[in-house]
């Protein structure tokens, strides 16, 4: 769609914050393959965290919000049978929608799945999904006072369908042509396929659920261990300021995509980093001094803190961090950036040494 038809236009210059973050991020992706090979459970448990978090608070955003937080649960195992409320029965189509992601083999990307995404989203309640929108909408804000102004307006029903298609060929062709980074091209179908707003209710919701799949389809696989969104509903000024920032002249080709484009990458950066601090902080072997030195070498940003290893790693004392590093520093792993207690380490660009 707009956002893909003259994609070196778009993202020709890409900001320096945004290459920035795109560097933690693909630092991040690597480090996901060791996690998987030495530590399944561990990550077999944050998954399952992440899913809890993802339905509550992606459905939370729009104000689905189960009162009872052990029902809520419930209906998340799948021990409930019978939904009382809208709410409960919105919240379980949220849940049988990512975990169709998840679990299912989804792929391709297509119409048909974005329509059983939504199908599935209100599929225990009495509304219809499945189904594109069959009248124009708006997209308002609306203050404390009742007063409403619109924020955007989406493209006419009428021509919905082909939008669709258009955007998943477009996309498509993006990936396939790689010349792109794959988590902007990601951020730029969510913020197209929000624009579109294909679904008369659901759009949000659909669009977060979809952006999970995207990622982890292009290798990005956080998504399944972080749930972004939570991080979202954490920043739900900023998501919405940016969708705001990044639809202003959509329609007209002069949109800025790189407010929208700087949040998307941002939030994954920082899902990386509380991976790699939740997993590291977990990792159930090991002394104190091998789990300094695996998050080190492993997982930490390329320029780091001591407190920032304090952080991933709690018990941990200063005394046993610097004394690794300083090990490391001996073996030409990492140098010091600036001296004193508020001095950085920086990885040094060599392969991992032996131990």
């Amino acid at each position: 769609m707009r956002s893909f038809a003259d994609l070196d236009r778009t993202l020709g210059q890409v900001p320096s914050r945004v290459v920035t973050l795109l560097s933690t991020v693909d630092v991040g992706r690597g480090s996901e393959a060791l996690y998987k090979d030495q530590l399944p459970g561990v990550l077999r448990e944050l998954a399952n965290r992440a899913r809890v978090a993802s339905i509550t608070m992606s459905s939370a955003i729009e104000g689905v919000v189960v009162d009872d937080e052990s029902r809520a649960e419930r209906i998340i195992r799948r021990d409930v049978t019978t939904l009382r409320t809208r709410s409960e029965q919105e919240l379980a189509g949220y849940r049988d929608t990512i975990d169709y992601l998840f679990q299912e083999d989804w792929r391709p990307l297509s119409v048909g799945l974005l329509l059983h995404l939504h199908r599935l989203l209100f599929a225990h309640t009495k509304v219809r999904g499945g189904g594109f929108k069959t009248e124009d909408n708006l997209v308002v804000d609306r203050a404390p006072d009742g007063t409403s102004s619109v924020r955007f307006r989406p493209v006419p029903a009428a021509e919905t369908e082909f939008c669709v298609r258009e955007l998943i060929e477009r996309y498509g062709e993006a990936v396939a042509d790689a010349r792109h980074h794959p988590v902007l091209l990601a951020g730029l179908f969510v913020l197209d396929l929000t624009v579109i707003h294909p679904f008369e209710d659901g759009n949000g919701r659909v669009a977060r659920a979809i952006s999970n799949a995207v990622l982890a389809d292009a290798g990005y696989g956080v998504v399944r261990y972080v749930s972004l969104e939570q991080l979202i509903a954490e920043s739900a000024d900023a998501y919405y300021q940016a969708l705001l920032d990044s639809t202003d002249g959509w329609h007209d080709h002069e949109a800025d995509p790189w407010p929208w484009l700087g949040y998307f990458v941002r939030v994954l950066a920082d899902a990386y980093r509380i991976f790699a601090r939740r997993a590291a902080a977990e990792k159930p072997v090991g002394s104190k001094q091998e789990r300094v030195r695996d998050y080190v070498l492993r997982c930490a940003p390329p320029i780091f803190r001591v407190a920032d290893v304090r952080a991933a790693l709690p018990g941990i004392s200063d005394q046993t961090i610097r004394m690794v590093l300083g090990e490391l520093r001996g073996e030409g792993a990492v140098n010091p950036d600036g001296v004193g207690r508020a001095a950085a380490w920086r990885r040094a660009p060599t392969d991992q040494p032996k131990r």
